[in-house]
């Protein structure tokens, strides 16, 4: 028996670095653009490795986006705002609704749950209009609040707290009730500490979410102080499509800050994995 699951194990090893190789490949060939000259680019078939790293890439590709439309340092800027305040808002939110649709018994509780669900099936095309007809109409056109405010709440989110708060046995609840504990204290001293590992995860999800929206920016957004780093980068794009080595450069400084963030909650998001296959 131990002959046969070697091999198994062995090959499940191998599907998973051959897949992690192939999803890493793109990065690594962005990086390999990023440090080559515009000739190099060019040059069919094309080189895997740049002959001479071309470092001043870089700096020569935040100089150019902001030539062509908003300054890159700007864009990072907006970007960043715009994700921390919906990260925080998304935390906020799906810790108070997934407590009060875990602990708290009011009528209709169920109904509510599910069609917090059912938005999950509805695409984001479809409330794309309303959405813009409704912060229009809300005088956010052109503002920080038409790029934060519509993404503060999330159905999964509140599906996910929910699942994992009603882990904690009902006694609890009732007897820290019985000794005058309120439900905000509850959830502070007893619930955020037991979903921590979750949150973290949510928030990364919705971090990435955020720093990588582009069509609702694009829409709900006109003045070039208020653009985001995805919107800089499809100015660049447009205006400098033939410098595929500059593109790749502003590319590459745009996906640091997530790596960074990812790494640094690596631990945390592992846990939260677990909790999501538990």
């Amino acid at each position: 028996m131990r002959g046969r699951s070697r091999p198994a194990a062995g090959g499940g090893r191998l599907v998973i670095l051959t897949g992690a190789a192939l999803a890493v490949l793109p990065f690594l060939w962005m990086l390999s653009t990023s440090l080559k000259t515009s000739a190099e680019v060019e040059t069919a078939p094309p080189t895997v490795l740049p002959a001479q790293p071309q470092f001043s890439n870089y700096p020569d590709a935040v100089r150019r986006a902001g030539s062509i439309g908003t300054p890159f340092l700007r864009c990072f800027l907006n970007s960043a705002l715009v994700a921390a305040a919906v990260t925080a808002a998304v935390l906020v939110t799906s810790a108070l609704a997934g407590f009060a649709f875990s602990h708290l018994r009011f009528p209709g509780r169920g109904i509510i749950l599910l069609a917090f669900l059912a938005t999950m099936m509805i695409p984001f095309e479809v409330t794309l209009l309303p959405n813009f007809v409704l912060i229009h109409r809300l005088g956010w056109y052109d503002t920080y609040a038409a790029l934060i405010v519509p993404w503060t709440a999330n159905a999964f989110s509140i599906f996910f707290v929910t699942r994992i708060l009603e882990r904690l046995p009902r006694e609890m609840y009732e007897a820290a009730r019985l000794d005058g504990c309120g439900d905000l204290r509850f959830l502070w001293s007893v619930g955020l500490p037991t979903i921590r590992p979750a949150l973290v995860t949510i928030g990364l999800y919705t971090f990435i979410g955020s720093w990588n929206a582009f069509l609702w920016p694009l829409i709900a957004t006109s003045r070039p102080e208020l653009s985001v780093v995805q919107k800089g980068l499809a100015a660049f794009m447009q205006e400098a499509g033939t410098h595929y080595h500059l593109l790749m450069a502003a590319a590459a400084l745009t996906i640091l800050p997530v790596i960074v963030i990812f790494v640094a909650a690596q631990r945390w998001f592992q846990q939260g994995a677990e909790y999501m296959t538990a």
